[in-house]
């Protein structure tokens, strides 16, 4: 992945963006900087109050950690480089586009894995709690994340290097604000038979098994909390599922909008949906996960607190 790919003449791509108005591009540099800058503060602060907090030492907010850690990484392999194409240059070398399309698609699968995590987390919580403790033990937990890290990496690393077995000619313009697989596709010279089919026939698992995860989850869930008989238990139990549903149907939503597709109906029109489940779902993650939760918003008032107490004057 390190190296240029020797078949191929093409030393180096330009990514003509969201737009190609040069009055367009600074104040496109400063909205995307914003919200790059609010993607850190905010998932920056989930994390710190959650590791500062002992009451949020549970497997729910252990999950949120590493999301909110992956979405730091996701908004930082995309971001700084659309700032650079903003102000400076359009160019990204053939080894830097494989780069950032491997992390795009490692962290975006993590993401896409951590949810269906969290989604088992509350399951059983919800439908099996006099075992939640046996079964959402610490080292179960660990292992859920290695897994989700780990098969995300693999399955990206399998696309990067068929890719990198493609020849690229003449052309080299992508239209798009990053190095993605359909738009990289469209540029080979090469036939990408093999790519397609790996694309039909894998990427889909990869992508449709955590939501079907998800959906069969939250389908036992609803049985159980309709059980409940009174009102106040079944909000109480919906309560504690609000966030996440909110998280995934904004993530899933754009992500099968873009990727469940033919290659050849990819057009720039999808830029949008790609912006939601790249940039804004990153940033949107923190305030969706706060807004409703009274542990958390506590625990980011101690965090705010003791940070205010530490900066005061003795």
């Amino acid at each position: 992945m390190e190296r240029v790919n020797q078949t191929s003449s093409v030393s180096e791509f330009i990514l003509l963006g969201l737009s190609s108005r040069p009055e367009d591009q600074k104040p496109l540099f400063i909205l995307f900087l914003i919200i790059y800058l609010i993607t850190l503060t905010g998932n920056l602060l989930i994390i710190l109050a959650i590791r500062s907090d002992p009451q949020l030492q549970t497997p729910m907010y252990f999950f949120l950690t590493f999301l909110s850690f992956t979405d730091i990484c996701f908004a930082t392999t995309i971001v700084p480089r659309m700032l650079v194409s903003f102000l400076l240059e359009k160019t990204i070398s053939y080894a830097g586009c494989l780069t950032q399309m491997y992390f795009i698609y490692a962290l975006g699968n993590t993401d896409s894995f951590l949810l269906a995590v969290m989604a088992f987390d509350r399951y059983v919580a919800i439908c099996d709690p006099f075992h939640y403790v046996t079964t959402m033990s610490h080292h179960r937990c660990v292992l859920l994340v290695a897994f989700s890290c780990s098969f995300t990496h693999m399955h990206s690393l399998l696309h990067t290097l068929l890719l990198n077995h493609l020849t690229f000619c003449d052309s080299n313009v992508i239209h798009h604000f990053l190095c993605d697989l359909s738009p990289l596709m469209k540029l080979s010279c090469s036939s990408t038979f093999i790519n397609e089919i790996v694309i039909m026939t894998e990427g889909p698992i990869v992508l449709v098994t955590p939501f079907l995860f998800i959906t069969f989850s939250y389908m036992r869930i609803l049985i159980t909390v309709l059980k409940i008989p009174s009102a106040a238990g079944k909000y109480k139990a919906f309560s504690t599922c609000g966030s996440h549903l909110t998280a995934v149907t904004l993530f899933y939503g754009s992500i099968f909008y873009i990727y469940l597709q033919p290659l050849s109906t990819y057009s720039a029109q999808d830029h949008i949906a790609t912006i939601v489940y790249t940039v804004l779902t990153s940033m949107l993650n923190p305030f969706i996960y706060s807004l409703r939760n009274k542990d958390l918003k506590q625990g980011l008032r101690k965090l705010m607190g003791k940070r205010i107490a530490q900066a005061a004057p003795s």
